[in-house]
């Protein structure tokens, strides 16, 4: 581990760093004074006046406290640019609702014109953070995957894309198409995604077939338990939100969540078994097959709990605001995290397919001089 340390490190020179560091701080000082790029009114937050908090509780000795604060600032776009302002806002410690505003932010806010001129606050303006955030990840990507790191980059923005007109297709829609629209969805992620980070080749086929099969086979088992359990535990109210069937639009969510667990890990199978086949290339089908099995095995364990941590986590401060509300565990269990749960466990399902049919068809595809 040192030794990959050391040779990461070495070929950081400081003017890649430097250049890192630069483009970074640039994008968030570009969204930072980009306010007349925007057609929603901005707001500068140029003082805060304070004042004296209320203790709440509720039925559930419950304890919160209220402020009411005073902003004072400056409109930093559109007709009414230099204005100044004076805004109340209110907000809670635990901030449930609410947000507390402090001098130097800039906030979207909502203009009334009568009687007079004033204001409501709308949200933080926060792309000055996200650009730095993004301006990093696409720095470490350049600078330790050189020219690579734009196939990476662009089959998130295809990708990205690709989501989107989805998502546009099964608005118009209402909804019923939504698991096709997602299953072809699905398909064209797959295979953009591959292409562009394996290239047309063999073992690029080879993850592309194992990916398909093992997503199909995963949503297959899922609707027959879900028939033959007339899907008892399952409870759609926590997508209270939706305003189309919830059963086709979680099939869809878990559909696009297997396959980017699945993708990832027959990428590694694959890739790995090539390396393996090239160097020994006297190795029978059958002896591909099992190294691909241990490979699975060292991978599938922490693959799965990261995916019930990120299903899980997602409905945590849901849950704890339903335990705090006097509801049972079993009630804010249901509620929150059955789908969570349910989620994960068919992700489960299809990261162990995936390391059965990787390995076979790695097995039988994979020739000792295929690069």
């Amino acid at each position: 581990m040192c030794n990959m340390n050391d040779k990461l490190t070495s070929k950081m020179t400081w003017l890649q760093i430097a250049l890192v560091v630069a483009f970074c701080f640039l994008a968030a000082f570009f969204c930072q004074h980009n306010d007349g790029l925007y057609q929603q009114t901005i707001y500068q937050v140029n003082q805060v006046q304070n004042g004296k908090a209320t203790k709440m509780t509720d039925e559930f000795q419950n304890v919160d406290h209220y402020h009411n604060q005073r902003l004072f600032g400056t409109i930093t776009n559109g007709k009414y640019a230099g204005h100044h302002l004076s805004i109340k806002n209110a907000y809670s410690d635990s901030h449930a609702m609410d947000h507390q505003y402090t001098k130097g932010q800039k906030l979207f806010i909502t203009l009334h014109t009568q009687p007079k001129l004033h204001a409501t606050v709308k949200d933080i303006k926060r792309d000055a953070p996200i650009a730095f955030l993004l301006a990093i990840a696409i720095s470490l990507l350049f600078v330790i995957l050189k020219l690579r790191g734009v196939t990476v980059i662009s089959s998130i923005l295809i990708n990205t894309i690709l989501f989107w007109v989805a998502v546009k297709l099964d608005h118009n829609n209402n909804g019923a198409a939504v698991i096709w629209i997602f299953s072809v969805l699905a398909v064209v992620f797959c295979f953009v995604t591959l292409l562009l980070v394996m290239g047309w080749s063999k073992k690029m086929l080879v993850t592309l077939s194992a990916v398909l099969c093992a997503t199909a086979a995963t949503i297959l088992i899922t609707l027959i338990v879900f028939g033959l359990t007339n899907e008892r535990g399952i409870y759609y109210e926590s997508m209270q939100y939706v305003t189309q069937l919830p059963k086709p639009l979680f099939i869809a969510e878990v559909l696009i969540g297997v396959l980017g667990a699945v993708m990832d890990e027959a990428t590694d199978i694959v890739a790995s078994l090539a390396t393996l086949k090239q160097e020994r290339p006297e190795l029978s089908s059958m002896a591909i097959f099992k190294s691909g099995r241990a490979i699975g095995k060292s991978i599938m364990g922490p693959l799965i709990n990261v995916l019930f941590f990120i299903f899980m986590a997602e409905t945590l401060a849901m849950t704890l605001l339903y335990l705090k509300n006097g509801n049972t565990w079993h009630y804010s269990f249901s509620m929150n995290m059955s789908l969570g749960m349910t989620s994960s466990l068919i992700s489960g399902i299809g990261i162990v397919l995936t390391v059965i049919l990787s390995s076979a068809f790695a097995g039988l595809w994979i020739k000792g001089d295929e690069r």
